[in-house]
């Protein structure tokens, strides 16, 4: 399915675009921020401008992953970006990241729960998935807050150039999440 954009009270939530490079590069940079991330920093503005172009033509739900752009509705720009892999029948994975300045404030939630209505909703998925390193704690909070349940740890589960490391699992099913919206 293409969408030409998701609202949420304070975020919108739409295809990247060619002039979000500069911002996604910037961000995906910072040590804090790609800590945790399947990339390493720095992360140039050519690598952004791979990925968006990757993205060119990807409807939300087919299989693969789909990046999506979050901007705040007031704002300059790109605040962070979404991911969904879609896989199997009717399941996916969940990735997101935001830029250090906006974090802390609760934009992953909204952008998130966004996503997971539209997941959920019109995609009619199942069941979502997340994978995150331990010692990411406020990203396992964020999924936790969200309805996310731990389903274990894979041990020594992914090498990142450097080491092994281990990998929390969430999830979350339709009926979990419709069960929880108002």
């Amino acid at each position: 399915m293409s969408f030409a954009a998701i609202f949420t009270p304070r975020l919108v939530l739409r295809p990247l675009r060619d002039e979000d490079a500069a911002l996604l590069a910037a961000y995906r940079s910072d040590p804090d921020v790609a800590r945790f991330q399947a990339w390493h920093a720095p992360y140039s503005e050519a690598q952004a401008h791979d990925l968006i172009r990757s993205m060119q033509g990807r409807a939300i739900g087919e299989d693969g992953w789909t990046q999506i752009a979050v901007t705040a509705r007031e704002g300059d720009g790109l605040i962070g970006d979404l991911a969904l892999r879609a896989f199997a029948p009717r399941h996916a994975e969940l990735g997101f990241t935001f830029a250090r300045s906006a974090q802390g404030q609760g934009f992953a939630r909204e952008a998130i729960s966004g996503l997971l209505d539209l997941a959920f909703g019109v995609l009619a998925l199942h069941r979502v998935v997340a994978n995150t390193d331990p010692r990411a704690g406020n990203i396992a909070r964020v999924l936790r807050w969200l309805g996310f349940r731990h389903e274990g740890q894979a041990i020594e589960a992914y090498f990142d150039s450097e080491a092994w490391l281990d990998e929390d699992q969430y999830a979350l099913l339709a009926r979990e999440w419709q069960g929880q919206q108002p």
